[in-house]
């Protein structure tokens, strides 16, 4: 007897999870329970086979190729397993369902019906008489493709802002030194992340910390302090910068340049707002290059009183023009307090700060609709669904879009005075342009005749632990 309360539940195939008879062991979990069972389990083989462990992420596989699941349902159950935030968690669930799949099947189906009007045209032109002319059937396929490609491009650029959800959101905090990064990443993830200190230049590397803000992962990096130095005979060693400074600053560009979003940290010294040059310089820069900027003014309590807040926005847009009211937060980076969290409500526009960081990333992660669709396109869900797309699907559909756009160029659907009569079309190099984007969108299921998807499989599946 090993235990007492032990619960047997058999599921026939092929209505199982992986399709295939499953057996399952439900006892309680203490070690020494688990252990005799386990050492027990070898014993009860049979002659016709042996009882092993299972490898990691079999059961999965065993359901994918049973047809319980496809592959983009897979990648969705993996990004479950690995899912930390809500976020993460609400993108996994978009791929269990099979939206995603239903559109991507439709999208292959069109165009193998495509095809197979340019094939019949070809192997049978001379035979047979078609209601449409070679020129009208080939334009008609062209306005088909156009419409999707644009379907194409909405899914693409959603499954980008899928990655933040995925990844996280890299955000780098920019300023002159002494301006507040550090404290404000102590506020932000409630602890002592990074050394706050009066002395200018005390973070010379990036400091990588990441946080859950309001369900979103965030990769913040605190830089090392932007500033200039005067190359004076008469400059003190703090207005001179080192070598070792001067690769800070190098670092803190680069980690900006690759980030999502900035934030820049402005500060009030002396009862007037500090606006270093080369600060002002890179956040133009920025600015203008992605767009995601915002700027925080830290130590409003040195703020004059008779300076408003209307008055700091004015302020900095007339160095920063193109940047809106509502990116520019003013706030005071207190002592992080004891069993402080991100989330308390304090009267220093913390609070206020990071709820605007949270409407910033939902901006950042909404999804994107095509410019014009048909009327199944409509669905907003669609597009909704289609911010869970993996970067492997991400990949499949820009190449079935690159050899769309091959096929237009055939076609010479772009050409200002469209297709004349009097010139041939390849209809053969047509056909298979739309026989390559269909293999794109059936190696995304990881189903059809186009392609080996077992290239694939061995990515997807060793993210599963055993037993999965």
């Amino acid at each position: 007897m090993l235990d007492s309360n032990a619960m047997v539940l058999f599921f026939p195939g092929p209505r199982s999870v992986t399709g295939e008879d499953i057996l399952e062991l439900h006892v309680h979990g203490g070690p020494a329970i688990v252990k005799s069972v386990l050492s027990a389990i070898p014993q009860c083989a049979s002659k016709s086979g042996t009882i092993r462990y299972a490898e990691a992420g079999e059961f999965t596989r065993r359901a994918f190729f049973n047809d319980r699941l496809d592959l983009t349902q897979v990648e969705a159950l993996g990004d479950s397993l690995t899912a930390m935030t809500e976020q993460q968690r609400r993108l996994s669930v978009r791929g269990t369902v099979n939206k995603l799949t239903q559109r991507y099947s439709a999208w292959r189906e069109l165009l193998l019906s495509a095809r197979g009007e340019l094939e019949a045209l070809i192997d049978f032109s001379e035979d047979q008489h078609f209601d449409e002319s070679p020129t009208e059937l080939i334009e008609n396929v062209a306005q088909q493709v156009v419409m999707l490609q644009k379907s194409l491009i909405a899914h693409t650029q959603n499954a980008v802002r899928g990655e933040l959800l995925r990844n996280g959101i890299s955000i780098s905090l920019l300023g002159a030194p002494n301006a507040g990064k550090s404290s404000l990443l102590n506020r932000i993830v409630g602890r002592e992340a990074a050394i706050v200190s009066h002395e200018a230049g005390t973070t010379r590397d990036v400091v990588e910390v990441s946080v859950d803000i309001g369900g979103y992962l965030c990769r913040f990096g605190d830089t090392a302090g932007l500033r200039r130095a005067l190359n004076l005979p008469t400059a003190t060693p703090s207005e001179d910068i080192g070598s070792v400074e001067q690769e800070g600053i190098r670092r803190a560009k680069a980690r900006a340049a690759e980030s999502d979003l900035v934030i820049v940290v402005l500060s009030f010294e002396r009862d007037h707002l500090k606006l270093d040059a080369e600060v002002i310089e890179t956040a133009q820069a920025l600015l203008k290059e992605h767009g995601n900027i915002l700027i925080v003014v830290n130590k409003i309590d040195q703020k004059p009183v008779n300076f408003s807040a209307g008055d700091v926005v004015q302020q900095i847009q007339a160095y920063v023009p193109s940047i809106a009211d509502s990116a520019i937060h003013l706030l005071s980076c207190n002592p992080v307090p004891e069993h402080a969290t991100p989330l308390d409500s304090q009267p220093d526009g913390i609070a206020s700060f990071l709820s605007g960081l949270v409407t910033k990333f939902q901006a950042m992660t909404s999804a994107v609709a095509a410019a014009a669709s048909d009327g199944a396109e409509a669905d907003v869900s669609i597009w909704q669904e289609s911010l869970g797309a993996t970067e492997r699907q991400r990949l499949l559909l820009e190449e079935c879009s690159n050899h769309l756009d091959s096929f237009l160029q055939v076609s010479r659907h772009g050409d200002k005075d469209g297709l004349d009569d009097g010139q041939d079309v390849d209809f053969v190099l047509a056909a298979e342009h739309l026989r390559a984007a269909a293999g794109c969108l059936a190696r995304i299921t990881g189903k059809g005749e186009a392609g080996d998807v077992e290239e694939v499989l061995g990515v997807v599946f060793e993210r599963f632990c055993v037993g999965k």
